[in-house]
């Protein structure tokens, strides 16, 4: 199942994607975001809702984080929509929406009966406010109820339990949560107070004694595997693998127990960490297949073109591409690169022994980069789980600017299957590189640290030694350098 979909009417910010794609009881869902257009696709029909049961049209949003669950018979779909679709104003080459028609909502599609009900929605009627979207539904089992997280808004932000019925909506947690995942009996959820900094932390629903149970990390580098800090932390995914809860953000990911941090304390892990980029594991998903955990790192989820001060410099850096997405397998105590692609691999779900990816050469906008219609080229792609599980590794290139990292640490590249694994580092003056490896194992281990001389000019570091994830840092901050992080 291959198809593209090409740019469409969606008044919103840049692009959205196909997000929430789900495979369940032969029924493909997903939705068309920005258009806001719910597909649920069985053997010989589609239906397609259009969120007409919000306002009259036309639509646009739909959902941008995944939020998807199901339960027996239906498929609990979420997140948010403007319904009628208001494009504001346009000054240049700048555009901005009007949100006082921005809902979140929960849905609800019954298979058997190939219908779609609004379970609940929420609206501020704001010109420039919303009540915060809906980016996460997790089924409580024990007690029968969604879970929703929301974190990106103004208004109601938390994590809430709603009932299937609609009937009853109830605030669990007021610290913002953008995603989450099932942890053993437990529901946890990223602690993102403020998105500019990003996951602060876990926190997680008890259902047997209807309780949050709170776990902050106060020390990054405390926790970190490389002994080193990790800066603007955007929330990601969540899953739950190896009796352990795996949250992905910007940087990498925190792994280990939340809910008894004294049996194992999270830690953190470096995974493709380029400080000052948008490369993220941002709006897209994790699976888990042949027991492994499947997870994607985005190249571009997010840019802006239009800044409050039209700084030629920030423009660039907000949409600077520092290389390929990738997916990564994850099977502890290692983690290898099985696929390289485009602009952003929005959702993933698995079909048979395939499994779908939903990308998008487009990223995100912000800021007053809105639109009349969805600037990307959506596609659904199928890839052959064997594939990923026994295919050679793609050969990728990371290109990374010293005038963006500084004096931090980047990378966090795992560089297992490939033979001939190398820097090319350009070096406007004589100086050190730290290299540290680590790897995934459960809990995750620092193997060792090196050092190697950089001169001026251009040199070659041979990376074949190390064998499982390298991340880096120069010593001494150059402005000039430039590092290609080269695996073959």
């Amino acid at each position: 199942m291959d198809y593209l979909v090409k740019p469409g009417y969606g008044p919103e910010w840049g692009s959205g994607g196909v997000f929430g794609l789900t495979y369940y009881r032969k029924v493909l869902y997903y939705t068309l975001s920005m258009e806001a257009e719910a597909h649920f696709r069985h053997d010989n029909e589609e239906t397609v809702y259009r969120f007409e049961l919000l306002g009259p049209g036309p639509s646009s949003g739909g959902d941008t984080y995944n939020a998807v669950e199901t339960v027996d018979e239906y498929i609990y779909f979420g997140g948010w929509v403007h319904n009628p679709a208001v494009y504001k104003s346009r000054e240049g080459f700048a555009g901005e929406i009007d949100f006082r028609n921005k809902y979140s909502h929960v849905h609800e599609y019954n298979i058997n009966e190939k219908t779609v009900r609004l379970v609940w929605s929420e609206t501020a009627r704001s010109e420039r406010e919303w009540a915060g979207e809906v980016s996460e539904i997790v089924y409580d089992w024990l007690n029968d109820k969604l879970l929703l997280a929301r974190a990106d808004g103004h208004f109601n932000l938390g994590i809430f339990e709603l009932d299937r019925s609609g009937s009853e909506l109830k605030r669990l947690s007021d610290v913002p949560g953008l995603k989450g995942s099932l942890f053993l009996e437990f529901a946890c959820f990223d602690m993102q107070p403020d998105w500019r900094r990003g996951v602060d932390g876990v926190q997680c629903y008890d259902p047997h004694e209807k309780r949050m149970l709170y776990y902050s990390v106060r020390d990054w580098t405390a926790v970190s595997v490389d002994g080193e800090g990790v800066e603007n932390r955007g929330s990601g995914y969540a899953v739950s693998a190896y009796a352990r809860y795996w949250h992905f953000f910007r940087g990498g990911l925190l792994v280990g127990n939340p809910v008894e941090p004294d049996v194992e304390e999270p830690s953190f892990v470096r995974l493709f960490d380029f400080p000052g980029t948008q490369y993220s594991p941002s709006r897209s998903n994790a699976l888990v297949i042949a027991g492994g955990v499947l997870a994607a790192f985005n190249a571009y989820s997010h840019g802006a073109l239009h800044v409050a001060e039209p700084k030629k410099s920030l423009v660039r850096t907000l949409n600077y591409s520092v290389g390929p997405s990738v997916l990564v397998y994850i099977t502890p105590p290692v983690a290898r690169i099985v696929l390289a692609v485009g602009a952003r691999i929005t959702s993933m779900t698995k079909r048979g022994g395939d499994v779908l990816l939903g990308t998008n050469n487009s990223p995100n906008l912000g800021g007053r980069d809105a639109t009349k219609i969805d600037v990307g080229v959506r596609e659904v792609l199928s890839v052959s789980e064997e594939g990923i599980l026994t295919g050679r590794q793609p050969p990728v290139v990371f290109r990374v600017e010293g005038s963006t990292v500084g004096g931090r640490v980047f990378g966090g590249v795992p560089l297992t299957g490939y033979k001939e694994p190398h820097l090319r580092v350009y070096s406007s003056k004589p100086n050190t590189l730290k290299v540290s490896e680590y790897d995934l194992g459960l809990p995750p281990r620092l193997v060792d640290t090196s050092s190697y001389s950089i001169s001026e000019g251009w040199n070659r570091v041979d990376l074949s030694s190390h064998d499982n994830i390298v991340s880096f840092k120069l010593m001494s901050p150059d402005e000039k350098a430039v590092v290609y992080i080269v695996l073959e």
